[in-house]
C-alpha cells in the first residue's frame, strides 16, 4: 500500500499518496471520478517513485471546495511538487488527468520532464454528450446508497468494463466508500465531477501546446468495453503526439488490467 501524506492548498490539505523511491518521480494524474489507486498496478510494475494525488473533490480530498477545473487541479499538483520537493518530474494523466496533465504542461513547462496521456487530454469527439450518457454508472452511483460494502463491489462489477474482477480494482472501489451500513455511499462530489466535465468540454486548449515527444497510449475500446473507444480517429492528432493503441484494453483496464499497466509502466521509464 502506498503512504499517503496530507499537503497543504488552497482551502485544506490535499491527499496525496506516495510508492516506491529512487529515479526521476513520476506524478500520476487519476480521472474525474476515482481515486489514487487508479494507479496501483502501474506503480507497482514501475521500479521508482510514483506520486498521485487525491484530486480536490475525490478520496481523501473530497472534502476540499472548488473552485474546481482544469486549471486548479494543476496548480495543486505543482503545490504537490513544491511540497515534496520534487523540481521535475514525468506527469502522467488518465482520462480526466490527460487534461490536467496537458494544463500543468502548459501553464508550468519547466515543472514536466515529459508528458504521457492515457486515453485522455486530447479533445473529445463529442462534446455535446452529456455527462450521464458519457459517464453512466460512474456518475449514476454519486447519488446511490449501499448496504454494505459486497453489494457496492457486486455493483461495480456489473460495469461492462470490469468483467476481469481484480484485488486493485475491489481495493480502488472500497477505498471509495464512505459512511456506516446501510447508507453507504461513494465519497466523490458530484458538483466537483459536473464542474470538472463543463469545463474539459469547454475551456481545454491545453492539447494545442503539448511538449514534442508527448507520447498517447490510447485504450482500444471504449467506456463500457464497447469496440468504438473514446478516441475512435487518433489520426486527427498524431501529428501532435506519438499515438500506441493498446491492444484488448477498455477505457479502465489500461490501468488496471495487465497488458494495459505493464503498457503505462513501462513508458514511465526515461
Amino acid at each position: 500500500m502506498p503512504e499517503l501524506t496530507p499537503v497543504p492548498v488552497a482551502g485544506g490539505d490535499l491527499t496525496v499518496a506516495t510508492w516506491g523511491d529512487g529515479g526521476r518521480p513520476v506524478l500520476a494524474i487519476h480521472g474525474i471520478t476515482a481515486s489514487h489507486l487508479a494507479w496501483a498496478e502501474v506503480a507497482r510494475l514501475h521500479q521508482g517513485r510514483v506520486i498521485a494525488p487525491d484530486l480536490r473533490g475525490r478520496g481523501g480530498s473530497a472534502g476540499l471546495p472548488g473552485p474546481f477545473g482544469m486549471a486548479a487541479h494543476a496548480e495543486d499538483c505543482v503545490a504537490v511538487l513544491d511540497a515534496l520537493g520534487v523540481e521535475r518530474a514525468t506527469v502522467v494523466g488518465h482520462s480526466m488527468g490527460g487534461f490536467v496533465a496537458a494544463t500543468l504542461a502548459q501553464r508550468h513547462p519547466a515543472r514536466v520532464h515529459n508528458l504521457i496521456l492515457v486515453d485522455g487530454g486530447a479533445p473529445l469527439p463529442d462534446v455535446d454528450v452529456d455527462l450521464e450518457t458519457q459517464l453512466g454508472p460512474a456518475i449514476q452511483r454519486l447519488s446511490m446508497r449501499f448496504a454494505s460494502a459486497e453489494e457496492y463491489r457486486d455493483f461495480w462489477r456489473a460495469h461492462p468494463a470490469f468483467a476481469d474482477w481484480s484485488p486493485a480494482i475491489e481495493s480502488y472501489v472500497d477505498y471509495d466508500l464512505t459512511g456506516t451500513p446501510p447508507n453507504l455511499r461513494s465519497r466523490v462530489n458530484a458538483d466537483a465531477v459536473r464542474a470538472d466535465f463543463r469545463d474539459l468540454h469547454t475551456k481545454s486548449t491545453a492539447f494545442d501546446a503539448v511538449p514534442a515527444g508527448t507520447v498517447f497510449l490510447r485504450a482500444e475500446r471504449g467506456l463500457f468495453d464497447e469496440p468504438t473507444p473514446l478516441y475512435p480517429h487518433p489520426e486527427e492528432f498524431a501529428d501532435r503526439v506519438r499515438v500506441r493503441t493498446i491492444s484488448g484494453t477498455n477505457h479502465y483496464t489500461i490501468l488496471f488490467g495487465s497488458d494495459g499497466a505493464h503498457a503505462v509502466a513501462a513508458e514511465l521509464v526515461p
